[in-house]
């Protein structure tokens, strides 16, 4: 039988019968709203797994079944699954930091400035005045801090094995941040990305100004992006993953094929058609149809 859709379940840990289990239960879920499935397909024992269906479910029905368990679960067509193409953010994303509130740590003002960053990823002031503000604050900051933060960041669990395995099968993969190009740069070198994209600081005799190079890279700029490098390598939109946290990132999130909210910001989750919870970025290879060697080792199937 052919199956229009598929859900893939992912634990956070190998833990075979227990996920057989949660498995079973939204399986479950699939069936009484009327769903035909296939039997679990095991993408890496104990971690991943898929079930193929035809039918009509929404994801926060299969989400309840699974309501206490740290388990996630991506609700998807079975055409076009596997990518061609990524866009993704780079702070609280791609690293696990927000470089702006490490860089406002150097001037003694990070809680000042993670305030500020909190609100505008919720949602609650607009993306480009809150970056406006925040850069206002570190006028004078030597170059030397930069340098610092820089170095203190670090990749998100999964995201070097998310670029390189996309990549190794063919995928272009692009970073695309409302944060710096002094920050995106390294790392776009170190996941292996093939370009970055960000803002710019005005800088003078060695620190920074207080501003910001104009226009500022905000939600829309991102969602042209993921419409500009469809277009370069001649994909549609369905062929295209894009993954984020913030409010910034929904307008690409609702456009591209699949679009993930990564351990996202309330608003972001409510309403991403996709979310990752509690895995790591790997996660959004198995969502891909890619088997535990290929994540593991960065391997073409």
């Amino acid at each position: 039988m052919d199956f229009d859709n598929v859900l893939t379940v992912v634990a956070t840990s190998p833990h075979p019968p227990l996920l057989r289990k949660q498995i079973q239960a939204v399986a479950g879920v699939l069936q009484a709203e009327g769903a035909q499935t296939s039997e679990p397909v095991w993408l890496d024992e104990g971690i991943a797994a898929d079930i193929f269906f035809s039918g009509s479910v929404g994801t926060e029905k299969v989400e309840a079944a699974l309501a206490g368990a740290a388990v996630d679960c991506i609700l998807q067509p079975v055409q076009h699954r596997r990518k061609k193409l990524l866009i993704a953010d780079m702070d609280s994303t791609i690293i696990h930091q927000e470089c702006l509130d490490e860089l406002a740590d150097a001037a003694g003002l990070k809680a000042e400035i993670s305030a500020i960053t909190e609100a505008a990823m919720r949602g609650e002031l607009d993306f480009a005045e809150a970056l406006r503000a925040r850069v206002g604050k570190l006028a004078g900051l030597p170059i030397a801090a930069l340098e610092q933060t820089r170095q203190r960041l670090t990749l998100m669990e999964g995201a070097k094995e998310l670029v390189t395995t996309m990549r190794a099968n063919g995928a272009a993969c692009y970073l695309v941040s409302g944060g710096f190009r002094f920050f995106t740069r390294h790392i776009a070198e170190q996941a292996g990305f093939n370009e970055d994209r960000g803002n710019e600081f005005m800088i003078e005799n060695g620190h920074l100004t207080g501003q910001v190079v104009e226009p500022v890279l905000d939600k829309n700029s991102k969602l042209a992006a993921l419409q500009e490098f469809a277009a370069r390598h001649s994909l549609s939109l369905e062929e295209t993953l894009a993954v984020g946290d913030g409010a910034n990132d929904l307008p690409m999130l609702l456009a591209a094929g699949l679009g993930i909210a990564y351990h996202a910001k309330p608003k972001v989750n409510q309403q991403a058609r996709a979310r990752i919870r509690f895995s790591n970025l790997t996660a959004l290879l198995y969502a891909q149809g890619y088997a535990g060697t290929a994540v593991n080792a960065r391997l073409p199937v």
